[in-house]
């Protein structure tokens, strides 16, 4: 693996990407949208996540971190994806309404088969590309991708709109839902 995408600066910002295996379309419903949004808080709180930008996509999630406790950044990254990847799994089981459950539970396990780090299922692509913001163009730059993401998908005509992104707390809008560090 290149140095390029590891993590060699523990305080630093990261640009950071977690994609589902496949690039599968799982966060088109809510409630896996939600178990992100609660892991997030929750490492916020428990694990020093700094997390100063996000934005949830329908296959993936991107986000600007740093951390501000004894954790590595590895560790939060890992301890986020493991359990966001169980919950996620719990979920989909465990819902009569979705529709597409045979169809997620058969890739996610094809995912599994193949990793030998996997026993049954996987939902998280392996790899994060870190990428270390080390300038103000860089972060205005990653910034910028983060939050104009579902603008150039078509899902909204201004950034700010889009609920699952920290672009309205940027614009400095009451709803939002969750708090970010802004990066000044």
């Amino acid at each position: 693996m290149s140095r390029k995408y590891k993590i060699q600066d523990q305080d630093k910002l990261y640009f950071v990407t977690f994609t589902i295996v496949e690039w599968i379309d799982l966060f088109t419903r809510k409630a896996y949208r939600d178990i992100l949004i609660d892991s997030l808080k929750y490492c916020q709180n428990n694990k020093g996540l700094d997390l100063c930008a996000f934005c949830i996509m329908s296959s993936h999630i991107h986000l600007i971190m740093g951390r501000n406790g004894e954790q590595t950044i590895e560790a939060i990254i890992r301890d986020f994806k493991k359990f966001t990847a169980i919950e996620i799994l719990k979920s989909i089981q465990g819902s009569p309404e979705e529709s597409r459950k045979e169809f997620l539970l058969h890739h996610f396990r094809q995912a599994g088969a193949r990793n030998p780090n996997n026993s049954t299922f996987q939902i998280w692509q392996q790899h994060n590309h870190p990428i270390e913001l080390n300038s103000n163009d860089k972060i205005s730059r990653c910034l910028n991708y983060i939050h104009q993401n579902p603008v150039v998908a078509g899902i909204v005509f201004s950034a700010e709109d889009y609920v699952y992104s920290s672009a309205s707390n940027y614009a400095g809008l009451p709803e939002k839902l969750i708090e970010v560090l802004l990066i000044e």
